[in-house]
């Protein structure tokens, strides 16, 4: 296994906040590009104080931006114009998250980047697209869910619920990477830039498009009932002695192992609940013969009884105990970062891919500015010029 070295020599400005965009930036890290954040002297980025777990990094913040080197920048600054323009001259990509309208004010719009070099790749995150009425709205990934149709399916009558799992940002990001990834591929052969646009709203729209498949086709109108499945059954969260699990049963292979695997064999013999969708209508006399089962049992004696007969279910963790499972300890996804002032290694996930012959790359995420001077000086700025930058308030 040797370190990653996919996108070694790459560069990579990062002008993005929050999740979408700097995760998508540190996922190129992670394969080896040289990524440079760009955020405000003296305080960084807003994303550091979200929830803070030390003077000057969040959890987010953490969790987004390993792989990456600070350089302070204030992009008001009537300098910065001229410092953007040499930063980008020597780039491959550049990764921002705003609105067109504030994207083409600040400078990063793609025909302004293209005519600084012309095979640049500019990769934008907005919330919901480069077109239509709401394009130059911001937003964040709340919005994404609850208009794409999840939240208010994820809920019960009248109390629509938002995932606690941002998975429009996290979604936009890794499409937004793998966006960038095509875009360098089409570079090599090609010599050509380009725009490559990711949204929240296109995003989640993606995610929930099954249902929003059916809705077009069939004009079915579900209606939200919680955690409980509607298209299969047993598809539920059960509360247990101790605790709580979920099953998730799909097909007529997984349904038999369960109605063995709990006594009910004479769901076998009920021809309303013959495929998925008939047991999805009758869901709720199905899960009340679960939950009679469950609730007699503790987790793991339910749990070790259905992984016997080889269906689907497991614990419903909450957040320490999500950290320690042996199973996300085996995976070794949890990573140990140092960081400075925090009083422990964080545990920032490293990327959740195994390769066969390369191993990811991560560092810490970087103090703020903590690389200025090194980066301004490999894109040519002298001492004498970094020095005037800094007494002027530019960097």
């Amino acid at each position: 296994m040797t370190t990653a070295n996919v996108l070694s020599g790459v560069r990579v400005l990062d002008f993005a906040r929050y999740i979408a965009g700097p995760y998508c930036a540190s996922l190129l890290g992670f394969l080896g590009a040289d990524v440079i954040r760009i955020e405000k002297p003296g305080e960084g980025g807003e994303d550091r104080y979200i929830g803070p777990v030390s003077a000057d990094a969040s959890a987010v913040f953490l969790e987004t931006n390993c792989n990456k080197r600070s350089l302070t920048l204030d992009l008001k600054h009537p300098a910065a114009k001229d410092v953007v323009r040499r930063l980008v001259s020597q780039a491959d990509v550049v990764i921002a998250n705003f609105p067109p309208a504030r994207l083409k004010k600040m400078g990063l719009d793609y025909d302004t980047l293209r005519a600084i070099k012309p095979d640049i790749i500019l990769t934008t995150q907005t919330a919901f697209g480069h077109q239509g009425p709401w394009a130059d709205r911001s937003g964040f990934d709340g919005l994404g869910q609850v208009m794409s149709g999840s939240a208010w399916l994820s809920g019960t009558p009248g109390n629509p619920a938002r995932s606690a799992t941002p998975f429009a940002d996290y979604s936009t990001a890794v499409l937004g990477a793998f966006g960038t990834l095509a875009a360098l591929y089409q570079r090599r052969a090609t010599g050509e830039g380009q725009h490559v646009q990711a949204s929240l709203l296109g995003s989640a729209l993606a995610a929930f498009s099954p249902t929003l498949i059916e809705q077009g086709l069939l004009d079915i109108n579900r209606q939200p009932t919680g955690n409980r499945g509607q298209t299969a059954a047993p598809v539920d969260i059960f509360k247990t002695r101790d605790g709580h699990i979920i099953t998730q049963v799909l097909g007529k292979g997984l349904f038999g192992n369960m109605a063995r695997a709990i006594g009910a064999t004479h769901w076998l013999d009920n021809p309303a609940y013959g495929n998925d969708i008939a047991r999805g209508e009758k869901r709720d006399e199905i899960c009340a013969e679960v939950a009679a089962w469950a609730a007699d049992r503790t987790n793991a004696e339910a749990i070790d009884i259905l992984a016997a007969a080889g269906v689907p279910s497991g614990p419903v963790l909450n957040v320490a105990d999500a950290l320690e499972h042996p199973q996300t300890r085996a995976m070794g996804f949890l990573g140990s970062v140092e960081y400075p002032g925090c009083e422990r290694p964080a545990p920032i996930p490293r990327l959740p891919l195994d390769f066969s012959s390369i191993t990811p790359q991560q560092t810490r995420p970087p103090r703020i500015g903590e690389h200025t001077d090194a980066a301004l000086t490999e894109f040519g700025f002298d001492a004498a010029s970094i020095a005037a930058l800094r007494a002027a308030g530019a960097v």
